[in-house]
């Protein structure tokens, strides 16, 4: 059931996740679809998500977006009044000013977070939560798994240090699949759908930015719009329980990304390679994070994770048939 709509205010939103906008020209959604995206949230009971360009809105925008509970998700350069704030790549870290009780997304490039990790664990010392996005997740090669490993072992290493000390940090990638016993992904076309500035509603926002030349079988990927409503072919297939693979997997925090599915696999539902990969490394990582802390006598409320022996279940799958 939806429970979300994320409202895109600008073609020049920020991104806060795999996808990446390329978009340069502005695009403000205009005032009339603003008010209609907001009245049909309230007609079916949906929390609003309104992702801000980088420019200041003007303040007739900023007084309809305030008539409503909303969250903000802004860039790190525009952040009076952000919920969420996302910092798009390595340099944005040391440009910021830090806030208690926000919530700071991380988009960075396999490269820069294998290369500068440490500028990520002096970041995790100033915020309480932050999520870390691989922006070019799709590049994942099984010869990166050493060098991921390191990374989620330098930063499970200082909320250790955090926890020990006696203050609270989260952060997406070790410790949300502690806290968890099921799965808790992205849900986008199953529990949240996004709405664009031409008025038109979206699985999410990457399918709205998706460039014609990305566009798989150059498809429109728009779900309906303000005037009929959503219209969500096969939507069974944005549901965990028609996702074969993600279903049985035990990978809690995993972003379960409906757009890098597509992508890779040309299956909303079927995960790659690559992003189970990560997942599963990300949640051995937690279960030696979730037992390193507790060695120390410090009580951590969570779920005991088990040991496996596979990074990929498609591997598992293939070996029982």
């Amino acid at each position: 059931m939806i429970q979300y709509l994320v409202i895109l205010l600008d073609d020049t939103s920020t991104s806060f996740c795999h996808y990446s906008n390329n978009k340069k020209e502005r695009n403000l959604m205009p005032l009339d679809i603003l008010k209609a995206g907001i009245i049909y949230a309230m007609k079916e009971n949906l929390n609003i998500q309104f992702v801000y360009p980088c420019y200041e809105l003007p303040e007739e925008y900023l007084k309809v977006i305030d008539n409503i509970d909303h969250t903000n998700i802004q860039p790190s350069g525009n952040v009076d009044n952000g919920d969420v704030i996302v910092l798009d790549g390595i340099n944005d870290i040391k440009t910021s000013k830090y806030k208690k009780g926000v919530s700071y997304v991380l988009r960075i490039d396999k490269l820069s977070l294998f290369t500068q990790v440490e500028k990520v664990c002096k970041l995790l010392h100033q915020v309480d939560r932050l999520n870390i996005v691989m922006s070019d997740a799709e590049t994942f090669k099984d010869e990166d798994t050493e060098a991921y490993n390191g990374v989620l072992k330098m930063l499970a290493a200082t909320i250790e240090s955090i926890y020990i000390n006696g203050k609270n940090v989260q952060c997406n990638l070790l410790t949300d699949r502690m806290m968890l016993d099921k799965m808790n992904n992205c849900g986008a076309g199953d529990t949240t759908i996004t709405l664009a500035p031409n008025g038109m509603f979206y699985v999410c926002p990457a399918f709205y930015f998706a460039d014609d030349e990305d566009a798989i079988g150059n498809l429109n990927y728009s779900i309906g719009d303000l005037k009929s409503g959503l219209d969500i072919k096969n939507s069974q297939l944005y549901k965990l329980d028609h996702a074969p693979l993600c279903r049985k997997c035990d990978a809690y925090q995993c972003k379960r990304c409906i757009w890098l599915n597509r992508k890779m696999t040309y299956e909303v539902n079927t995960p790659s390679h690559e992003q189970c990969v990560m997942a599963h490394l990300e949640r051995n990582a937690s279960r030696d994070l979730l037992q390193s802390i507790r060695r120390h006598g410090n009580f951590l409320p969570g779920h005991n994770i088990n040991e496996i022996k596979y990074l990929d279940p498609f591997e598992v799958r293939k070996k029982k048939l």
